[in-house]
């Protein structure tokens, strides 16, 4: 969709950029020409994403912990010292697992909070205050999940989060506008990556159950979600702030409707059974 040279110039901030969806997002920025930093906790992962992008001498790594704002702070100073600058964060480091909110303890429901809404607080404060003392703007991107708006049952800390982060981006993208900072969010829905899939869809039943919600009829492929990234970040939509994109394949639609259900029977035998249920008009008297 974009051209090879959309993103030429640009220093791209990536947490969570050692695996997954992060480290999908890094490919795809590098090759429509950006430089990219990327920030995350496990400096194994980081070695592992530094050698699949061993062919870029236009991508860096910085170990911090997202939930710890001086070790944020710090990363990100090497960042702009590596790069002269950083011009995109797209804020992906989050923590899930399934739970019963019962059964939850204080730590497990502060881990995921503190990295997901405390963490993209702290990356985003970071760069952004340097954006502002030195007159420039930029661009932030959030990546969140359907469910910030509905709330889920077994993933409470995620789905507040999640929520927070919301409020956040909407937030921010009128606060600092007058300084040219743009604040955007994606909600992705299923999109199969190692971590995700172990924590959250461990098993078959589940994972089809998670398909048959979907009315696409598949999940999300990477460089789908990529693609909407860089469009997001780059001059091609430098209008656009506060908005959150939705990339589901139509599924949080689907489970809110009362009969969106039906969708997942074959539909001639559906409408052969909406069919019956017609009433017959009654015969005139003979």
């Amino acid at each position: 969709m974009l051209r090879d040279d959309a993103l030429s110039g640009r220093v791209a901030l990536i947490t969570g950029g050692g695996s997954g969806l992060g480290l999908s997002m890094a490919e795809r920025f590098l090759a429509l020409g950006a430089r990219v930093a990327l920030l995350g906790r496990s400096g194994e992962r980081l070695a592992r994403a530094m050698a699949r992008l061993s062919g870029s001498d236009r991508v860096s790594a910085h170990a911090a912990d997202v939930r710890d704002p001086a070790a944020v702070d710090a990363a990100v100073a090497e960042a702009f010292a590596r790069h002269g600058a950083v011009d995109i964060v797209v804020n992906n480091a989050a923590g899930n697992f399934l739970a019963p909110s019962e059964d939850l303890s204080a730590n497990a429901f502060d881990a995921v909070v503190r990295t997901v809404l405390h963490g993209t607080f702290h990356v985003t404060q970071a760069v952004a205050r340097r954006w502002i003392a030195a007159g420039r703007g930029g661009s932030v991107l959030n990546i969140l999940t359907t469910y910030a708006w509905t709330g889920s049952a077994f993933v409470l800390p995620s789905a507040a989060a999640k929520a927070g982060v919301l409020a956040l981006t909407r937030s921010l993208a009128v606060e600092w506008a007058d300084y040219g900072i743009r604040v955007n969010a994606i909600a992705p829905g299923p999109f199969p990556t190692e971590g995700a899939w172990q924590r959250l869809l461990p098993t078959a039943e589940l994972e089809q159950a998670s398909l048959a919600r979907i009315p696409a009829g598949r999940f999300g492929e990477h460089r789908e979600l990529a693609e909407l990234a860089a469009f997001l970040v780059c001059d091609a939509a430098p209008y656009i702030t506060g908005e959150c994109v939705t990339i589901d394949g139509g599924g949080w639609l689907a489970a809110g409707g009362l009969f969106n259900g039906l969708t997942r029977m074959p539909r001639p035998e559906l409408k052969a059974k909406l069919a019956a249920l017609r009433p017959t008009k009654p015969q005139p008297p003979a």
